[in-house]
């Protein structure tokens, strides 16, 4: 694969878990150059991946052949009126964020090489699961190679931009809804008599039988969640429903272009 400079606009956690899945690939990281206002994120960035380069000029960042905006929705049009004129009609533009859609992003810069994609944290273990959704105008030849780029974050595959935010609530997010809980039973274990391996194995390996269970045994949600007949907090289903339903959706509307 041809090596391109990468720029990233944001030093945040999102590039944090990119370059951290690029470092497990032994992928050579000189040719990546970060952005960050704060000086303490470059330099806790600049220790974990020794490599890189940094700077507090975005201007610079993205002079690079690719350049990742990896900022949260209401700044990016402002860094991008600051970058606009260092951006090529050839450079490929990538957002991580939702909310901003292509057609915004193109009206602020001369490039029309612009994609929108939706990171996923297990990226750091190069299993994410990225939709990504690209500008009429982007060419087909460099449309694969950048996919082939960051499938070495994981499972990267194009989808209509529309649907991108709902991505955000059912992907990118989900496993902040059920982590705290895994650190909660892993805690509970302990609590009743079980070391701290053997409540994080016991845990580990249940999540994922259940998760295979749930969607390749060929039952019904429904016939899976009958096979266990005590429910111990089976009386606030309803409300956890409707938490979710309230919360998730009113979000989903927040973030929709």
């Amino acid at each position: 694969m041809k090596t391109k400079s990468l720029g990233f606009i944001g030093g945040g956690r999102i590039t944090k878990i990119f370059l951290q899945a690029l470092a497990n690939k032994q992928i050579d990281l000189s040719s990546v150059l970060v952005c960050d206002t704060n000086a303490e994120v470059l330099n806790a960035l600049k220790k974990q991946f020794p490599k890189i380069q940094t700077t507090d000029s975005c201007t610079v960042a993205a002079k690079q052949d690719v350049v990742f905006i990896a900022l949260h929705p209401p700044v990016i049009m402002d860094a991008l009126e600051q970058i606009k004129a260092a951006v090529s009609e050839k450079t490929q533009v990538v957002s991580f964020a939702p909310k901003i859609s292509i057609e915004k992003l193109a009206s602020k810069l001369l490039s029309k090489n612009i994609a929108r994609m939706i990171p996923n944290a297990t990226s750091y273990i190069n299993e994410g699961f990225n939709p990504i959704s690209f500008s009429a105008e982007f060419p087909a030849n460099e449309k694969q190679a950048l996919v082939e780029l960051l499938n070495i974050l994981g499972n990267t595959f194009e989808t209509e931009e529309s649907k991108l935010e709902a991505y955000a609530l059912v992907s990118a997010m989900l496993p902040t809804y059920f982590w705290f809980q895994w650190q909660e039973m892993q805690k509970l274990g302990v609590q009743m008599g079980l070391t701290a391996s053997e409540s994080k194995e016991t845990i580990q390996q249940t999540l994922s039988a259940a998760i295979d269970l749930y969607f390749n045994s060929g039952l019904s949600g429904n016939e899976v969640m009958d096979l266990i007949p005590v429910k111990p907090i089976g009386e606030h289903e309803t409300q956890i429903s409707e938490i979710y339903q309230t919360k998730l959706m009113g979000l989903f509307q927040k973030i929709k272009p």
